[in-house]
């Protein structure tokens, strides 16, 4: 119950491991949004609530990383390698689902929802088994932090931000999918499951 409420202890190397997989993560937004062509965004069909989720997303993550710390483990205990290790395996599932999904959207990829006039209904890569892989990436990404900093109490706090903005842009965009691509939407979101291949 204390790890709960307290900060639980960390390590260095669980840091270090976050803040490579954050710099890489940043580098790979950064590298799609300035990769990404940006031929049919005057047909585009923009969805209005994205902002909301985004920014309750942001918020989330915030309050998993506000707050004191307890750097207290030994850099080359089995706890702290352990944990360092954790926090890697989640960030790197978030670079490689982001870069997965991002190659296989191509243009049609964007910060906000919306589609295009040219859209194509993307169901290959990660989408083949999710669809939306950047939202489980991100979660991922969230656990990553709260391992990282000890922050549980953070986790409980943030998380149901995190999941509340995710689900405004889960709806906005799959309204839009289908607004879109009608039957062709339906029959693939009836197959494929939103975050976790097969279950949710």
């Amino acid at each position: 119950m204390i790890g709960i409420i307290a900060p639980t202890p960390v390590g260095v190397p669980a840091l270090v491991a976050l803040l490579l997989g954050f710099l890489c993560f940043v580098a790979a937004v950064a590298f799609v949004r300035f990769r990404r062509a940006r031929r049919g965004e005057a047909g585009a069909n923009v969805g209005s609530r994205s902002g909301k989720g985004i920014w309750l997303q942001g918020l989330g993550f915030f309050l998993v990383v506000f707050g004191p710390m307890r750097l207290t483990l030994q850099a080359m205990s089995a706890a702290a390698v352990g944990q360092a290790v954790l926090v890697a395996v989640l960030a790197g599932t978030c670079i490689a689902l982001f870069l997965s999904a991002a190659t296989a959207m191509g243009s049609n990829w964007s910060f906000a929802a919306r589609t295009r006039r040219d859209h194509d209904l993307v169901t290959w890569g990660p989408f083949a088994t999710i669809r939306h892989p950047i939202y489980t990436g991100l979660f991922a990404m969230l656990l990553a932090m709260a391992i990282a900093f000890g922050h549980w109490r953070g986790l409980i706090l943030g998380l149901p931000l995190f999941a509340w903005g995710t689900w405004i842009r889960v709806v906005e965009e799959e309204t839009l999918l289908q607004a879109r691509f009608g039957r062709q939407y339906a029959a693939y979101a009836a197959q494929v499951k939103r975050f976790v291949p097969r279950l949710f």
